[in-house]
């Protein structure tokens, strides 16, 4: 009796562990997180620039990591609109607008492209 219990005892404990590593194992194949358009894009830029090294590397990463994003707003937008200004100004001007009226005008003027 006395060898009996702690044989029993073993079987019951070694069960348990094997059962515990074969849910641990069974979990984690067929696991695989979908990569996010900008994980997935520098994925894709990584594969195109093998045998690219220093700065043509760098310069090649960073051109294609930005060909999926917008492009910025062009430099002459910030040309146009001083004189977007200066034409609403020139029309409140002819129509004689003051005060609250002249505002409300050049709100709606400058908004219209």
């Amino acid at each position: 009796m006395k060898i009996l219990l702690p044989l029993i005892a073993a079987c019951f404990l070694s069960s348990g562990l094997a059962l515990a590593a074969d849910t641990a194992n069974a979990a984690t194949p067929a696991v695989e997180k979908k990569l996010t358009s900008s994980q997935q894009r520098m994925a894709d830029c990584n594969k195109e620039a093998t045998g690219k090294k220093g700065q043509e590397r760098r310069d090649f990463m960073s051109q294609c990591l930005r060909a999926g994003k917008p492009a910025a707003a062009p430099k002459d937008v910030a040309v146009k609109k001083p004189q977007r200004m200066k034409d609403c100004n020139g029309q409140a001007s002819e129509k004689a607008l003051k005060g609250p009226e002249r505002k409300a005008f050049m709100s709606e003027c400058l908004k219209t492209k």
